[in-house]
């Protein structure tokens, strides 16, 4: 997924009400940036840190910047944007880039289900059970090379992990995949210390029948590109 309009690089000046970012532009100038992420992105909003700003000329946008990538200054980047992970990937499902789910030729995004929710990717194919693919965006590192999820204690999840079982256990393929936003990391872990009922509601759900999937990114100020890294766990 290429960013539509050239990033532009600038500092962190604050994160707060969760969706706004003051920040300085490298001309000195001060704007504020919309922050798509509901997190709390532990480890990725201190000031000073030097981050990626996708400008806009919207003029139903109120804010025209928005918050797309913070930038370790090492050669690796973390996408903090959680609307672009169901965009890489549904990119990455049609060029059948997982071996997994190569055989679904029908991809549907946004799809009702289960009590008042939605499913990412509803992928169907005659002849093979539905699969139902919630994704959940990683930002999390405590650990050099280690991606965690969640960085806050997340109820939604929770529940889409409930809907994923029930699923499954009507027969259909039921899928949790888990998109890191991070290019240093190759291991991923659940954080069980930060929201307990959500990993222990995960080994519920999987030995219900859901899947597991984890997937790495290709991260630079161009874009964001699903890549099916394997991840060890």
């Amino acid at each position: 997924m290429r960013f539509e309009t050239p990033l532009v690089p600038a500092r962190l000046i604050r994160r707060y009400k969760r969706f706004l970012a003051d920040c300085r532009l490298e001309d000195g100038q001060e704007v504020t940036a919309h922050c798509a992420n509901p997190g709390s992105m532990m480890g990725l909003a201190e000031p000073g840190e030097k981050i990626w700003l996708e400008p806009n000329d919207d003029p139903k946008k109120k804010l025209k910047y928005g918050w797309r990538l913070v930038d370790h200054e090492n050669g690796h980047f973390t996408g903090v944007d959680t609307s672009v992970p169901n965009r890489a990937l549904r990119t990455a499902l049609k060029a059948r880039e997982f071996p997994e789910l190569a055989a679904y030729e029908t991809i549907r995004p946004e799809v009702k289900y289960g009590e008042n929710s939605r499913i990412d990717f509803l992928l169907t194919q005659p002849g093979l059970p539905d699969a139902y693919v919630e994704v959940k965006s990683v930002t999390l590192s405590r650990e050099p090379g280690l991606a965690e999820f969640p960085d806050s204690v997340t109820a939604r999840g929770t529940k889409h992990l409930g809907e994923l079982a029930k699923m499954a256990a009507q027969g259909h393929r039921a899928i949790l995949l888990y998109l890191v936003q991070r290019t240093d990391c190759d291991r991923f872990t659940l954080a069980a210390d930060i929201d307990p009922t959500y990993a222990a509601s995960f080994e519920v759900a999987q030995a219900s029948g859901v899947e597991r999937m984890i997937c790495g990114t290709r991260i630079s100020p161009t874009g964001v590109w699903a890549d099916p890294m394997r991840f060890s766990i």
